[in-house]
């Protein structure tokens, strides 16, 4: 008798102490959700080369912006897993605001999650209107962040497509409707648009470039091709 009790004690303990653990483990995600979650986007770093982005101009996307989802953890936990679906074309680097992210074919969740998004499937670099979408996080320096903190008029915006580069100056900064579509649409002058969100989500942070020139990779100047060739900022 005396040992069938014992073992009840041993079992409440082990039960108790587990759920301790549980608690524990549950407690520190809430804590540290927000720091697991830019960690999983900062390792999303893909190689972009010529060969990749001409394969992948070839792959189809989504631009359905109903069905994207605010930035959570769950999100981004499946863009990680799910980062074969994410077709990356290009590269965007704003030394003066520290944005070098990948740029990637539509807006879907795990596109947003990690990278810039293009907004329409008949955008070129260099052509018209090149409008592309981001996420605003918590941190200062993830994904389109910095455009909220740091992005100015007179700044320089380049692209490439791992051939060529192409350089636009910051002409506009403004705030903008989430409903307002047309600032997405093609243009005659040849534009960048980035957008992305508020400091409240409700309504849109939008930057606007001018176009300047373009080049061969090769020719960008040593600066451009070291800051393409660094670490993304996602």
């Amino acid at each position: 008798m005396a040992k069938k009790q014992s073992v009840k004690k041993n079992k409440r303990r082990w039960w108790g102490t587990l759920g301790f653990v549980v608690l524990i483990l549950i407690s520190l995600g809430l804590i540290f959700n927000e720091q697991i979650k830019e960690w999983l986007v900062a390792t999303y770093q893909p190689e972009v080369t010529r060969q990749s982005v001409k394969k992948n101009q070839r792959k189809k996307a989504s631009y359905d912006f109903k069905k994207v989802k605010s930035l959570d953890f769950q999100t981004v936990a499946k863009a990680r897993l799910n980062s074969k679906e994410i077709h990356v074309v290009g590269q965007i680097y704003i030394p003066q605001s520290k944005i070098h992210l990948p740029i990637a074919k539509g807006v879907s969740n795990p596109v947003l999650a990690l990278t810039a998004g293009t907004m329409r499937p008949d955008q070129k670099m260099g052509e018209n209107n090149y409008p592309l979408a981001g996420h605003h996080m918590v941190s200062h320096s993830i994904l389109f962040s910095p455009l909220y903190y740091k992005t100015k008029v007179g700044q320089k915006i380049y692209l490439t497509n791992a051939s060529k580069v192409y350089e636009y100056r910051v002409t506009v900064r403004k705030f903008i409707a989430a409903t307002d579509v047309q600032v997405v649409a093609p243009t005659k002058q040849k534009l960048v648009t980035l957008i992305t969100c508020d400091a409240t989500g409700a309504n849109r942070l939008m930057i606007r470039g001018k176009y300047v020139r373009q080049m061969a990779y090769r020719q960008a100047p040593e600066s451009v091709r070291k800051g393409f060739a660094g670490g993304f900022n996602n």
